[in-house]
């Protein structure tokens, strides 16, 4: 597959936001060209399109599997696994942020709990039990309104993230009344 400069750049920046998220650059650079292209690819197609080995490219797809980012197709006459991700940026972000969750908030509240029911707990500081608890009920509260966010409608969602500062001067009391 030849690359226009527009998506070859979208698929390189792409990968380099990866590594600030935290994911490989390969990975990144493979969803991107998946999600770009919107048509399933046989491995060897991804690895030449990007210059990568094949070997990177099978780890790399495995993990787009475990993420949930990306199935195998069956192109009909093609014995080939092909791969594909979805095409709908409101379903890949929801899958983002669920595997996220999954992964590093649930954890924390447990590893959290754990520590609140430990019998040393009490013996911990009055101002190390309090951050513990804090940092807790922070985690909680991320957690219950992740799960609220994600079951709205994308077309809701898109109108609350648009809301935006109005949002914010109603929970400040207003605009009006900071002119006072």
């Amino acid at each position: 597959m030849e690359l226009t400069p527009v998506a070859e750049k979208f698929i390189l920046h792409w990968g380099e936001m990866g590594t600030r998220w935290g994911v490989n650059r390969t990975v990144s650079q493979i969803h991107a060209l998946l999600y770009i292209a919107g048509v399933p690819m046989p491995a060897d197609e991804i690895a030449d399109t990007l210059g990568v080995a094949r070997s990177n490219v099978s780890n790399s797809l495995r993990e787009l599997q475990n993420w949930n980012l990306v199935k195998v197709a069956h192109i009909k006459r093609d014995r080939r696994d092909h791969f594909e991700t979805s095409l709908d940026v409101w379903e890949l972000f929801r899958t983002v942020v669920s595997e996220r969750k999954e992964r590093e908030l649930d954890p924390t509240i447990a590893a959290l709990n754990e520590c609140l029911a430990s019998p040393d707990f009490s013996k911990e500081d009055k101002a190390t039990q309090q951050r513990i608890r804090e940092t807790l009920g922070l985690m909680e509260t991320l957690t219950t309104w992740t799960d609220e966010m994600l079951r709205l409608e994308p077309s809701t969602l898109m109108k609350l993230l648009k809301m935006g500062a109005s949002v914010q001067n109603f929970v400040r009391g207003g605009a009006k009344r900071g002119k006072e």
